[in-house]
């Protein structure tokens, strides 16, 4: 049996809008969608979740639906589905975040644990609802871009969309050049931005062969790079690695401004 796409649910408006991406996800994939909500009290949480199957029906009228209420802390429920789902999708905000927070704790906390990719919802309508047709990955320097190419090839082809590969650079100091840097980053200076970006290519793209595939070079910090990108964007992917010595992944600077302030859904894969 096909695991399941995962959706967190708590009946705030974002966490809807996050299920109506992940019933029309759950359909261009063919896999089960469930919905997951965690809470304290059965009719609150009864309530919540026929909300949202309502809502996922009528997003998505195929869509195969399973639903759980679970009695753990919010985060530590979904991580835990995490660990056996084709991806967790959250809203950018839930019920118990503060007025004003760009991105909630939940889905923060989520996105830096889970084991799966993650989906944070966000942007406008337009950006939500695959109108632009187009699906962007960020490639950074060195090692870790392969599982968030394969995963963001397999978005474009699912959709019949192109891929735009983005890699963002700037010229590098002498003082981020010392022995003391990682090896992976002294060995992605070393080649040409250019090289950079097919070598992060070459291999994914031999197993989508029918994919359109543009390549992007941007001379700037890959923040506003990969925003800009994004702008025209249905989905942008980026890749975390895994923390040495730590559970969870390190996102990064990068990865948590993009979170917070990306104009369309952000897809953060775990690096292999």
């Amino acid at each position: 049996m096909a695991i399941p796409l995962v959706a967190g649910v708590d009946g705030s408006e974002a966490s809807l809008e996050a299920v109506d991406w992940a019933a029309a996800e759950a359909v261009r994939h063919g896999v089960q969608l469930h919905l997951l909500h965690a809470a304290a009290g059965e009719q609150e949480a009864s309530d919540v979740i026929s909300a949202a199957s309502a809502r996922a029906h009528e997003c998505a009228p195929a869509v195969r639906l399973s639903s759980e209420v679970s009695h753990e802390e919010a985060a530590s429920a979904l991580v835990g589905q995490g660990r056996n789902a084709f991806a967790l999708v959250l809203g950018s905000r839930g019920l118990g975040d503060l007025a004003g927070m760009l991105l909630g704790s939940v889905s923060l906390a989520v996105a830096a644990r889970a084991d799966c990719p993650v989906v944070v919802v966000r942007g406008s309508p337009e950006h939500r609802s695959a109108q632009f047709g187009t699906v962007v990955v960020g490639i950074e320097d060195g090692e870790g871009s392969g599982t968030a190419v394969d995963f963001a090839l397999r978005e474009a082809g699912v959709r019949g969309c192109r891929l735009v590969a983005v890699h963002a650079w700037t010229a590098p100091s002498g003082t981020c050049m010392t022995p003391r840097a990682p090896s992976w980053f002294l060995e992605a200076h070393r080649r040409p931005p250019a090289q950079v970006l097919d070598d992060a290519l070459r291999h994914p793209a031999e197993r989508y062969r029918d994919a359109a595939v543009s390549r992007k070079l941007i001379e700037k910090p890959a923040r506003p790079a990969l925003l800009e990108a994004a702008s025209a964007a249905d989905l942008l992917v980026v890749g975390a690695r895994r923390r040495l010595g730590h559970p969870g992944l390190q996102l990064g600077l990068i990865n948590h401004a993009l979170l917070h302030h990306a104009p369309c859904p952000v897809a953060v894969v775990p690096q292999i």
